[in-house]
């Protein structure tokens, strides 16, 4: 069986039409959700690209090795789920950016990581967005970009799953894994038209209100640092609409590949795998992009739907899962077995038609301790903290002069209840059922229920803390 591993940045699951938002463009979402399994309640295990996808990847919790970080990609010596493939005999084939692998680590995992190359259609060379706000404007660091001039044709998204197009039609020889960690939606948020403007602002539901008491202390502090608390409402519920445009963008070219495995006889033999790494605020609670430390559902709630040869068609699974399982569902998949200890399950028997596990509760973790100040983004090395100008400049000089504002956090989220643990006095708890937009802080009021998602806590940890190799050490001498 191949594999299709379609991976857009920065998607939350609730800004989908087949997830329930009603203005959300993506027809073809909904028709791969109605030919296989949507998991309604799938959740990351870090709100930040790189730990998440070491997750994904490899069926452990970034605490497992460290990988909590954007620079902490997995090394040669860690095993992932692309190198697995590859050994297995699958020609393992990559378009899009990176923020998983290691250079050292892509010989071994990966045959071809240039499927950009084979696109015929692609227009190179054209810039496709800038900030068109003055530094002195108040949405100069809202990420709220004009629509770029540039064709669909000059994304860099577009020349990759238009290689991967040409791969298809190129008819593979030997079982592949296709691998499509895809820019879009993420922010600066612009799109080409008609995406940039497809969506009325005026039509959205209400955004999430800004919060008051009981809000992590970092959300009036980036509301602050990026100026969003002077922008009015309207601003805000553009960003969103933009973004559900790009999001648009990343549906369109899912339909592209989709056209073509049914083109070319693939889709017959082909399971599709179609996620996101985290979320994105997008002008919910008055915040934009993300945040290393924060774990509310906006962040950590992400599209999985799989369609697989002969599975259950147009199935829902309500129950929790982790998005880390896709390692193990992959690997069960394609026949391949595991060589390491992990903390992945397999949905194989979600994807032929059975529920969930309605006990199962799923955790996510982020931020970074004090003692690391490696962690902290906007270090002195690099370029977009000496430039006052980038966009990014805001994130990285709150981060250090307040990095309480990124201190470590760690979740659990039941079907009920979400707990989320930070050691500078800004826990949370959350009542879903009553409170599912996460607005009245419960920390410290329920104090029987707290106790008992914080000792599940202290149990996940004492069970996931660490991994023994497979491979014993022999405690000889040399010889």
């Amino acid at each position: 069986m191949n594999l299709i591993l379609f991976n857009p940045d920065e998607f939350r699951a609730e800004s989908a039409h087949c997830y329930g938002h009603p203005l959300a463009p993506t027809p073809n979402l909904d028709r791969l959700a109605a030919e296989g399994t949507r998991f309604d309640q799938c959740h990351v295990q870090h709100p930040v690209c790189t730990p998440s996808r070491c997750s994904f990847m490899t069926g452990w919790y970034p605490h497992v090795r460290g990988h909590r970080t954007l620079w902490h990609t997995l090394q040669p010596d860690e095993p992932n789920l692309l190198r697995y493939l590859k050994q297995a005999g699958y020609e393992v084939v990559w378009g899009g950016k990176n923020d998983l692998l290691s250079p050292e680590s892509f010989a071994s995992s990966v045959d071809d990581w240039k499927l950009d190359k084979r696109s015929t259609r692609a227009i190179r060379g054209v810039p496709t967005s800038r900030n068109p706000w003055s530094q002195y404007d108040d949405r100069f660091a809202s990420f709220l970009y004009e629509p770029t001039d540039a064709p669909l044709e000059a994304l860099g998204d577009f020349a990759k799953v238009d290689g991967a197009i040409e791969y298809l039609k190129s008819g593979p020889t030997q079982p592949f894994c296709l691998y499509l960690p895809l820019l879009f939606p993420h922010c600066p948020y612009v799109a080409p038209q008609p995406w940039h403007d497809l969506i009325d602002p005026d039509a959205l539901p209400a955004l999430r209100p800004v919060r008051g008491d009981g809000a992590p202390d970092f959300h009036k502090m980036i509301r602050q640092t990026r100026k969003l608390d002077r922008l009015d409402e309207s601003v805000l519920r553009k960003i969103n609409a933009v973004y559900l445009g790009m999001i648009g963008v990343v549906d369109h070219l899912l339909g592209m590949l989709l056209d073509t495995l049914e083109q070319t006889g693939l889709a017959d033999d082909t399971a599709i795998v179609f996620f996101s790494d985290h979320g994105d605020w997008a002008g919910d609670y008055g915040l934009v992009e993300k945040w290393p430390s924060a774990l509310d559902d906006t962040i950590t709630r992400v599209p999985l739907v799989i369609k697989i040869p002969g599975g259950k068609r147009g199935h829902v699974v309500t129950e929790p899962v982790e998005l880390f399982d896709i390692f193990a569902t992959a690997l069960e998949l394609t026949g391949t077995e595991a060589r390491h200890t992990h903390f992945a399950r397999s949905l194989v028997p979600q994807l032929q038609g059975a529920a969930g596990d309605p006990n199962r509760v799923v955790f996510a973790e982020g931020g970074y301790a004090f003692h690391e100040p490696l962690c902290f983004e906007g270090r002195q090395n690099e370029a977009i903290f000496r430039d006052t100008t980038h966009i990014y400049y805001p994130k990285g000089r709150l981060q250090q002069d307040y990095p309480e504002s990124v201190c470590r956090a760690a979740m659990v989220r039941t079907q009920t209840h979400k707990l989320i643990r930070r050691p500078d006095g800004t826990s949370e708890l959350y009542d879903l059922v009553a409170d599912p937009q996460e607005l009245r802080n419960l920390y410290g009021q329920q104090l029987d229920i707290q106790a008992a998602l914080e000792r599940r806590l202290l149990d996940w940890y004492l069970q996931t803390a660490d991994v023994t190799p497979h491979t014993e050490w022999p405690r000889g001498f040399p010889v």
